[in-house]
């Protein structure tokens, strides 16, 4: 289900809540209004400051980030989530489009912390949980990747990063929502992407 914490005292870092308000481009001020209502940022002259080094309770941004939604719709969604990778911090060993798709579970968890501590570990390749992932398994044709999300982010929001991912590897890449299967936004656990080139 969209914008519902799976566990409490998770954190996400500055440098992710500021690629959300750069993907916000012409909504800056409802990025002002909702985060600074929450308690994420400062704002000075009329500007929304971040620290990017700072990290920032996920119930209060998915709260911010809710309400964004809810006036701007999937499509900013969508393009939010394309800015992403621009500015998450990701593993050295992405190379390829199976890499990057792969790596889009572990950048999350290395942007994310529980109880003060990150929930991965670039050097011991330790995972910890409370925030879902996102999956990646080899589809049936040989140029396909399925990802399954079970996290609490919204489903436009999570199309825009995995196409962001893949199209920077394989610029000709297309991902698609498979409308078949379940979705957080009716409700469900999940939502699934497939991706092709």
């Amino acid at each position: 289900m969209q914008f519902k914490i799976f566990e409490p005292n998770i954190e996400v870092n500055g440098s992710t809540v500021f690629s959300i308000i750069a993907g916000l481009g012409y909504f800056t001020n409802l990025s002002r209004r909702y985060f600074s209502q929450v308690g994420i940022g400062t704002v000075i002259n009329k500007q929304l400051h971040v620290d990017l080094n700072g990290w920032y309770p996920q119930a209060a941004w998915l709260e911010a980030f809710e309400n964004i939604a809810n006036q701007v719709g999937d499509r900013v969604l969508f393009n939010i989530g394309l800015s992403i990778p621009a500015h998450a911090q990701f593993p050295p060993w992405v190379k390829d489009i199976h890499s990057a798709i792969q790596s889009i579970d572990v950048a999350y968890h290395l942007n994310h912390r529980k109880n003060g501590k990150e929930l991965f570990n670039l050097k011991t390749g330790f995972m910890a949980e409370g925030i879902g992932h996102y999956g990646y398994s080899k589809g049936l044709k040989e140029n396909q990747i399925i990802s399954i999300s079970n996290n609490p982010y919204p489903c436009a929001f999570d199309h825009g990063i995995i196409t962001a991912m893949a199209q920077k590897f394989n610029p000709f890449a297309t991902v698609t929502h498979d409308d078949m299967a379940p979705c957080r936004k009716k409700g469900a656990d999940t939502c699934t992407y497939n991706i092709a080139w």
